[in-house]
C-alpha cells in the first residue's frame, strides 16, 4: 500500500474510533432523575436504532457522486498512471464515509426521540 493510500485510510480508521457513543450506542444526556426502567428503555430505543441498516438509502448515489468527481478532477489535473482509479476509489470511500456518518446521525435521532416518548427529558 502506497503512504497516499494510508494517509488517506487515517481519517476513516479515526472516524471508526470515534465512534464508540454514536448512532445506535448512543447514550443521550437526560435532564434530572431516571427511574428504574431507564435501561430498559434506553436499550429498547437502542435496538430500535439498531434496527436500521449501516448506510442510508442514498448510499449508492453518494459512492458514484464521489467516485465520479474525483476521477474527472484526477483526469484533468494528474492524469498519470492508475491515478483515475485511484482517486475514483478514494472518492467512492467518501461518499460512502458521508452516507454512514448521515446514517449514524438518524440513529441517533432515534434514539432522542424515542427516549423524549417514554418521558425523559433529553438534552439536545
Amino acid at each position: 500500500m502506497s503512504y497516499a493510500k494510508l494517509i488517506l485510510a487515517l481519517p476513516v480508521v479515526g472516524l471508526l474510533a470515534a465512534c464508540e457513543n454514536t448512532g445506535a450506542s448512543y447514550e443521550p444526556v437526560i435532564d434530572g432523575a431516571v427511574g428504574p426502567n431507564y435501561y430498559a428503555d434506553l436499550s429498547a430505543c437502542q435496538n430500535l436504532a439498531a434496527s436500521q441498516g449501516a448506510l442510508d438509502s442514498n448510499a449508492g448515489g453518494k459512492a458514484a457522486a464521489g467516485a465520479g468527481v474525483a476521477a474527472a478532477t484526477t483526469a484533468v489535473f494528474n492524469n498519470k498512471g492508475n491515478n483515475v482509479r485511484d482517486a475514483a476509489a478514494v472518492g467512492a470511500l467518501a461518499g460512502l464515509t458521508a452516507s454512514a456518518i448521515d446514517q449514524n446521525t438518524k440513529k441517533e435521532n432515534i434514539v432522542k426521540s424515542c427516549m423524549r416518548q417514554r418521558g425523559y427529558r433529553v438534552v439536545g
